[in-house]
């Protein structure tokens, strides 16, 4: 095993609370532009999840510490695809809304995607749009998903230059797995997206300089399975405050980890209201 002995922890929380400060400002100026009209983050939360009311509260906190409002939409367990999709139209046509989140995840028997594209293209701030998915996977501007955004805001951050360099994503969900590769792709990284359909993923990974877990299994990844030197993004959260990827030594071979908890998580709230910041600075409130 060799030792690392530069390895920069990839601090999330650090970040996020440092963009807080500039975000404050921003929405301040943005205020004293329009009328001290404040931006909004409106969610649609459905049925009872206890995770997901948490993580719906954790961003509406978020929110008012930068000076913005969030409006919560709140929806019994047995709601209809057709009650989500009127809320949504309600919202996508109110001027004071600039960014829409609809929770994930939803009830079954309402249509997740069918939801989730109803959400107008200019106030799709965490990226979940088919028609936001295509622009952000051919490079053109869009709002790209919140979690991988969020990776790629911490690796700009660190200054770490993913170009060249061979990387390794397991899981291929539609709002992680596949937009992450795609960003990988898109800042020159060459990607193998895994899955649990993979051969040999144990190789795969230690072929790898930049590994992310994106598979929503509790330290699916092994530690043994990750090269010396390499790039460690866990985006993987679980009880008891473990990630996807078993983090045993990393910190002592590795180039750069996040760390868990205190990562990733951080970053995905944080890039989903800079997403909502700049769609009012867009012109949806001037």
């Amino acid at each position: 095993m060799a030792i690392h002995s530069q390895c920069v922890v990839l601090d999330g929380k650090a970040l996020a609370t440092l963009n807080e400060a500039s975000l404050s400002a921003r929405v301040a100026a943005l205020k004293s532009r329009n009328g001290n009209r404040t931006p909004i983050l409106a969610t649609i939360l459905v049925g009872d999840d206890p995770a997901s009311a948490t993580y719906v509260r954790m961003k509406g906190n978020a929110c008012r510490r930068v000076g913005m409002d969030s409006r919560l939409v709140t929806l019994p367990a047995n709601t209809t695809t057709q009650d989500v999709l009127a809320e949504i139209d309600a919202l996508n046509a109110d001027p004071d809304v600039h960014g829409i989140l609809l929770q994930h995840p939803v009830p079954a028997q309402v249509d997740e995607r069918h939801c989730f594209d109803r959400i107008s293209t200019l106030k799709d701030v965490d990226g979940v749009t088919s028609h936001g998915f295509g622009l952000m996977a051919l490079g053109e501007p869009a709002f790209g998903p919140a979690t991988p955004g969020g990776i790629m805001r911490l690796l700009g951050h660190y200054g770490i230059d993913v170009a060249g360099k061979r990387a390794v994503v397991v899981g291929r969900s539609a709002i992680l797995g596949k937009p992450m590769a795609l960003m990988l792709t898109n800042a020159n990284a060459t990607v193998t997206l895994c899955h649990s359909k993979t051969v040999n993923l144990e190789d795969e990974v230690r072929r790898a300089e930049v590994v992310v877990g994106a598979v929503g299994k509790p330290k699916f990844i092994r530690s043994a399975w990750i090269s010396d030197g390499a790039i460690v993004i866990d985006a993987g959260y679980h009880p008891g405050g473990v990630g996807d990827i078993e983090h045993d030594g990393l910190i002592e071979r590795c180039a750069a980890v996040t760390p868990m908890p205190g990562g990733v998580g951080p970053m995905t709230i944080s890039t989903l209201i800079a997403q909502t910041v700049e769609a009012a600075e867009r012109g949806n409130i001037d």
